[in-house]
């Protein structure tokens, strides 16, 4: 075979590589699939979850029983701590990790017919769970606690080991230092100042303050169920200020923010909002809104591994009204991947815009060859 020839063939092997890679490009593997994870728990009913970076797991709560599981991304769930020193069918929501000392902060309450109990609970990740300290809650003075509870709802965490504990019932912050030491923090009339959403139902007209997440630059922002509104609150003094969007969060729930690009995610029981700002949260914008499954009552959000966005479904609703006690407990729940249409779509312009490099590139290179073939030809001849 003449040499012409050989280079005639690896002329047509590189466009049919060229075309292997770039329908490998545009029909992803099903390694991108939609994460799903249904773990099997009879009557858990978990309210919070939250993601632990170091041991690649997620960490659920209880609705009625006094513990805490983790699920594994193939659905396997292990009790990792049973904490019996808690009030009897204690709730516990709002968890967070704290990897800096490796703990999990679990906010703990009671509801009626058990006596008032708001608390935040640490357990130390490095011994298996073993309890670091059960703080109660201070009441604002003056309070009647037989009347109106306050609720322990959600909990963020600092670098320093601080956590910041929502109260959904009255409208304030908690601080709990490292040590357990726990006061009010933000009594801000911000919060009280907003109008309740027209529409607001029975099942959240009397939540407040409820998601909550820290922000490493000396804020925290959280949301409230029954206005809708966002605050950015100091971290030092305590002062809140209203955050501009373009629209109310009605009836949201949990809170979490995605490290990659400040991106922070609030879900409700009906969809799941993402909101960016360009100014520190002075405003901010809902860039995307994703439907989600009611009957699943979604009441969680958090991030996983590679910056994946997970929603909690729980069946709270169910677990609350006691509507199962007919055909017994529920036994499965789930943790669902959540995609946002609008960033695939700029993920694809990117890929479109990248292939378009390619191709012309592969076009100039082509026709680089064949004069050189041609020279090359003559040459011979």
């Amino acid at each position: 075979m003449s040499s012409s020839s050989t280079r005639c063939r690896s002329f047509f092997v590189f466009p049919i590589l060229f075309a292997v890679v770039l329908f490998g490009l545009l029909f992803p593997s099903s390694a991108d699939k939609r994460h799903v994870i249904n773990f099997r728990s009879p009557g858990l009913y978990p309210e919070g979850l939250t993601w632990d970076p170091r041991d690649q797991h997620f960490l659920v709560g209880s609705l009625h029983s006094r513990t805490i599981h983790s699920v594994s991304d193939a659905g396997v769930i292990e009790t990792l701590i049973s904490d019996l020193d808690l009030p009897e069918n204690a709730t516990i929501l709002g968890l967070t990790v704290d990897s800096t000392n490796r703990r999990l902060l679990a906010c703990i309450h009671s509801l009626p017919p058990l006596p008032p109990f708001s608390a935040l609970a640490a357990y130390d990740l490095r011994s298996g769970g073993r309890r670091v300290f059960l703080s109660p809650l201070p009441s604002l003075p003056g309070d009647d606690e037989d009347i109106a509870r306050d609720v322990a709802n959600d909990v963020a965490v600092d670098f320093k080991g601080n956590a910041y504990v929502t109260n959904s019932a009255k409208n304030f912050i908690w601080k709990v230092d490292r040590d357990g030491a726990a006061s009010i923090f933000s009594r801000s009339p911000l919060f009280n100042s907003q109008p309740v959403a027209a529409d607001a139902d029975a099942s959240f007209r009397d939540c407040g303050l409820n998601g909550i997440v820290y922000i490493s630059k000396g804020y925290l922002l959280v949301v409230q169920s029954n206005t809708g509104k966002v605050f950015k609150v100091d971290e030092d003094s305590g002062n809140a200020r209203l955050v501009l969007l373009n629209g109310d969060l009605i009836a949201a729930d949990g809170m979490a923010r995605r490290r990659r690009d400040g991106t922070i995610m609030v879900v409700s029981q009906t969809k799941l909002w993402l909101l960016k700002s360009q100014d520190s949260w002075s405003e901010g914008v809902v860039y995307d809104e994703i439907d989600l499954d009611l009957e699943g009552f979604p009441t969680a959000v958090t991030v996983g591994e590679r910056d994946r966005i997970y929603v909690l479904y729980g069946r709270v609703m169910e677990g609350i009204m006691g509507s199962y006690k007919e055909e017994g407990a529920r036994e499965w729940f789930g943790i669902e991947e959540v995609w946002s249409e609008k960033e695939g779509g700029e993920d694809k312009i990117w890929l479109y815009v990248l292939i378009g490099f390619g191709f012309a590139y592969f076009c100039f290179w082509r026709f680089q060859m064949k004069k050189l073939i041609t020279n090359m030809d003559k040459k011979i001849t």
